[in-house]
């Protein structure tokens, strides 16, 4: 059930009905017509613009347009009042057993609640972390993958079919130097004293690596030249260190559908292949590109390359694809890699890449448009860099000093429920401070307590009913008389149950995540004030020894918004708490 839905069909209706009746013209596009909740709760229970985006087509006043439609609206039974505000909005107010509905809704549904079938079953790729395979993933990409896992929950919610996919950077320079960094720990495992020069990665997350290269080849590699070794060091250390990555994942609850290697591209003719789909459409061409903006580079010469007509696709510059020596240049395997998703037959593409990654969106959605003639879009967001704090003082993060702050770090400090809802409490475009103190404070203030508390609550409430001897459940409190919720306190928290469908469907549309989020705060707030209004109000106490009846009603409330929550939570991956602990 979504009661926005229903009230948008009834508005929708009565337009049509003015147009039958030639209050309105004919031919006018209803498309962007909305039912919302009003700016101020004190305007009303729901809002709707169509007068507004309708006065033009219709060329008519959009005040006559609504006091028509207000009209209309209150001879439905639901609408108790149609008031029209300002230039042409119009507010509605709805009858109490209309909010009382939604919750037998929400008991009868259950977790399915605010499911919907927005994606019709389409495929979409969400490819997220995709972190170079050189050591433990770190804070900054647990944001990435905080966010791109819960954009993957939350399409999956709304009916779309989600592939969660890793793209393995192991074709790049970045593995020699793993490589080598290995290499150097293989022979401090042989008691040889190295030392770690610029370029390499010191870190002792390679210790073990060393250790394990020893215990699998011995010393057959030690004062070996390097074309003996690399290539087998290469492999074992990347494999090793996937290892460590699919575990840092597992700790946050993170499972991936599919790893792609990089290095799979190579050799292989896909490629060329790409390469060539953009070639029969016209799009490849030798040519010599203008000079950067701004200061030259001193090793900047007007030579030949292979480029890719971006420009006709969005992008500011046609970029090069083939050096002049001949090699690819890095955006050459991207684009292979996009080919295959559009090869895969995906509908929807979304990339989660890292702040420093801005000057790359508008090329890569260049290709993909370019590779699939403009069927499949490709959706980038990008995640700012996250602060860590902890006593007051900024833990710093260096991957090549070997002192930065891992995933599993974070997740040992404050467990990966906290870490995921902290993360999700920013928008993903936002720079986000992270205090490990004030995440593990019992406060409001605290966000991912304040909600688990509002659960717990709930748990706790229900067990109490028990122990009182008064039924509790599911059965029962379905069939609970829901006309006995008539405060207005009780009737605010179902009317913020009744945005949830609304809700989930908008932050899926916008690919936000963060908007669950924000909405499990403001329902857990609802739900305390109404809890701390029982102290004082007898009526409004939850359980009621006295009133079996009424304590039904009122814990079907109180397990409608557990629901809720819980269905929130697990779009975030995180676990609803039953008690605090």
């Amino acid at each position: 059930m979504n009661l926005f839905t229903d009230i948008r069909s009834l508005v929708l209706d009565c337009l049509t009905a003015m147009v039958a009746e030639g209050t309105l013209p004919e031919g006018l596009d209803f498309a962007n017509v909305a039912v919302e909740p009003p700016r101020d709760a004190a305007h009303g229970d729901m809002a709707t613009n169509a007068a507004m985006v309708l006065a033009k087509p219709a060329k008519m006043k959009p005040r006559d347009i609504a006091d028509a439609l207000a009209g209309k609206l209150a001879a439905d039974a639901r609408v108790t009042s149609a008031e029209v505000a300002g230039p042409g909005f119009l507010n509605l107010r709805l009858d109490r057993s209309s909010w009382q509905s939604v919750l037998g809704a929400v008991l009868a549904e259950d977790i399915k609640f605010g499911r919907s079938d927005l994606g019709a079953g389409k495929r979409v790729n969400v490819e997220y972390v995709s972190a170079n395979p050189t050591g433990p993933l770190h804070v900054g990409h647990t944001r990435g993958a905080v966010f791109g896992d819960a954009l993957a929950s939350l399409l999956d919610f709304v009916g779309y079919d989600v592939t969660r996919e890793y793209y393995i950077n192991d074709g790049g320079g970045q593995v020699d130097v793993l490589a080598r960094s290995v290499y150097l720990r293989y022979l401090e495992a042989h008691g040889q004293e190295v030392a770690f020069v610029d370029g390499t990665y010191p870190g002792d997350y390679l210790v073990p690596v060393g250790q394990a290269l020893k215990d699998k080849v011995g010393d057959a590699y030690v004062d070996q030249p390097e074309d003996v070794w690399l290539e087998e060091i290469r492999n074992f250390a990347t494999d090793a260190m996937m290892d460590l990555i699919r575990a840092d994942l597992a700790s946050l609850g993170i499972q991936m559908d599919k790893f792609f290697s990089e290095k799979s591209l190579y050799g292989t003719g896909l490629i060329e292949s790409a390469l060539k789909s953009l070639d029969d459409k016209g799009l490849i061409y030798e040519g010599v590109l203008e000079p950067p903006k701004g200061k030259k580079p001193d090793d900047w010469e007007p030579r030949e390359q292979t480029l890719f007509k971006s420009t006709e696709h969005g992008d500011d510059v046609d970029r090069p694809v083939k050096k002049s020596d001949g090699a690819w240049t890095y955006f050459a395997p991207d684009i292979a890699y996009h080919y295959d998703k559009v090869e895969r037959g995906f509908d929807m593409l979304i990339d989660i890449f890292g702040a420093d990654h801005g000057g790359y969106v508008k090329r890569m959605k260049a290709a993909v448009s370019a590779l699939s003639d403009g069927r499949v879009p490709l959706d980038i967001k990008l995640c700012q860099l996250v602060k860590l704090f902890k006593d007051g003082q900024e833990f710093k993060m260096s991957k090549r000093a070997g002192t930065f702050v891992t995933l599993r770090d974070v997740v040992d400090a404050v467990g990966p429920d906290v870490t995921r809802f902290m993360l999700l409490t920013r928008k993903n475009d936002q720079g986000f401070d992270f205090d490990l103190d004030k995440a593990l404070e019992q406060s409001k203030d605290n966000p991912v307590f304040y909600v688990q508390y509002a659960n717990a609550r709930i748990c706790s409430t229900l067990r109490k009913a028990a122990e009182a001897g008064i039924t509790t459940d599911d059965a029962t409190l379905a069939a609970a008389d829901l006309t006995l919720l008539q405060d207005d306190a009780q009737l605010t928290v179902a009317k913020k149950l009744a945005e949830w469908p609304r809700l989930v469907e908008i932050a899926a549309r916008t690919n936000e995540p963060h908007r669950v989020a924000f909405y499990l705060y403001d329902l857990a707030s609802e739900l305390h004030g109404l809890y701390h209004l029982g102290k004082t109000n007898e009526g409004l106490r939850f359980v009621n020894e006295s009133n079996p009846s009424a304590t039904h009603a009122k814990m079907a409330l109180a397990k409608a918004v557990s629901i809720v929550i819980s269905a929130g939570l697990g779009i975030l991956g995180v676990t609803p708490a039953q008690e605090m602990r």
